[in-house]
């Protein structure tokens, strides 16, 4: 009898050692993957950093600064503006006398439904 005690006990032990084991396994994985996850973390960070890096230089490269862009609009806007002015100033004087030529050639005539009464 206390040789089928003790291979129970034997079993009950070699058990608990596989599970320890097992157990240790598992936390072995969980460190694994969650070093893995900020491992990937910190790539996918870096990969942005420098695409983010790459899309500043490419716009610098095409588009200038903003402050160069600013610059350029702000240039362009003063010409259009003073050609405006050039246009407004060289028709301003025909297109007035236009009008007033109309208002004075006024002739006045009966409405086509006036009926006298």
């Amino acid at each position: 009898m206390t040789s089928q005690t003790q291979g129970i006990q034997q079993l009950l032990a070699a058990e608990k050692k596989a599970a320890e084991k097992v157990a240790e396994a598992r936390k072995r994985k969980a460190r694994r993957l969650k070093q893995a996850k900020e491992e990937a973390t910190e790539e996918i960070e870096k990969y942005r950093q420098e695409r983010e890096r790459q899309f500043k230089d490419f716009e610098a490269k095409h588009m200038g600064s903003r402050e160069d862009v600013a610059a350029k609009i702000r240039a362009d806007t003063q010409v259009k503006l003073s050609q405006m002015e050039k246009a407004i100033a060289n028709r301003k004087d025909p297109v007035i006398k236009e009008i007033l030529q109309y208002i004075y050639q006024i002739e006045p005539e009966k409405h086509r439904n006036y009926q006298r009464k």
